[in-house]
């Protein structure tokens, strides 16, 4: 993998809309009620609180119990689901995939935040939550061996991804999106409660269809052949179709406040860093 856009990344860095939370602590502080070190104010004693918060200086002056709640300092996870079924190796898509993927751990562990990197294609492979640079390297390294292979069940995956995260997070999915759309529109609105970034990575010729007459198709994930013949009315009709499957995507992702970005694999990886910028996603440092 060519990382040499990783210099570029350096005047980027993460900003998240949403509170959120984890149970690893680093240096990007996001907040929750807790234990932590800064006071925010006080609430009533309630049955099962513990009772080493009570405030006694309160209840010496009142009378009543009162617990002091603060802001517990955790940092934030950068959790990133990179398809790897076997769509996304038509025309290098892995590889760009692939490419952004790195570039976003990149931008969490010059934070010295944590990254983790899951594939899926039918099953979800949970990365290790992970810090510094070193660890990045070998991440990146592991990519590089990866052939995407399988199926893809998008919407079990982010049925098992929001059981696996316990608290809200920073996602970031990348993949083709070339499934079922009702399936990945449900996919979008399971993983809505977190801070979502969907990026749906697409050959040329999936935006463009540039077929004509007589043609063999081969569906990578099944290896069913298909010969036909491509008019230009089947040819007005796909686009037609891919248009609106991509619309809906686009609809749903603006409806639960998730950012959502079409990137070709024809265009430079820093360049898709760069639309990036004008988004809530990062900002120039």
């Amino acid at each position: 993998m060519d990382t040499e856009f990783f210099k570029e990344l350096d005047r980027f860095s993460l900003l998240v809309r949403k509170r959120v939370s984890t149970a690893y602590s680093g240096g990007r502080k996001s907040l929750r009620f807790g234990h932590g070190i800064s006071p925010v104010g006080y609430r009533e004693y309630r049955k099962g609180d513990d009772f080493k918060l009570v405030d006694w200086k309160v209840y010496g002056r009142t009378e009543k119990l009162y617990i002091r709640e603060h802001e517990e300092e955790r940092s934030l996870v950068v959790h990133i689901l990179l398809d790897g079924s076997a769509s996304m190796s038509y025309e290098g898509k892995f590889g760009y995939a692939s490419q952004l993927a790195a570039g976003f751990a990149y931008l969490a562990t010059s934070e010295n935040e944590k990254y983790a990197i899951s594939l899926f294609c039918l099953k979800l492979y949970p990365g290790e939550p992970k810090r510094g640079r070193r660890n990045l390297f070998q991440t990146i390294e592991g990519l590089d061996r990866t052939t995407p292979r399988g199926g893809t069940g998008l919407l079990a995956i982010a049925d098992q991804v929001e059981s696996l995260l316990k608290t809200t997070s920073l996602v970031v999915l990348i993949s083709d999106l070339l499934g079922d759309t009702d399936d990945v529109l449900s996919s979008i609105y399971r993983l809505s409660g977190h801070e979502l970034v969907v990026i749906q990575v697409l050959a040329p010729a999936e935006t463009e269809m540039p077929f004509g007459g007589d043609i063999k198709f081969v569906d990578l994930e099944s290896n069913l052949p298909l010969i036909t013949r491509v008019t230009e009315q089947e040819r007005q009709e796909y686009l037609r179709r891919i248009t609106e499957h991509n619309d809906r995507i686009r609809a749903a992702c603006s409806q639960v406040g998730a950012d959502y970005f079409l990137v070709r694999t024809d265009r430079p990886i820093f360049e898709a860093f760069s639309e990036m910028l004008s988004r809530t996603v990062v900002r120039k440092a």
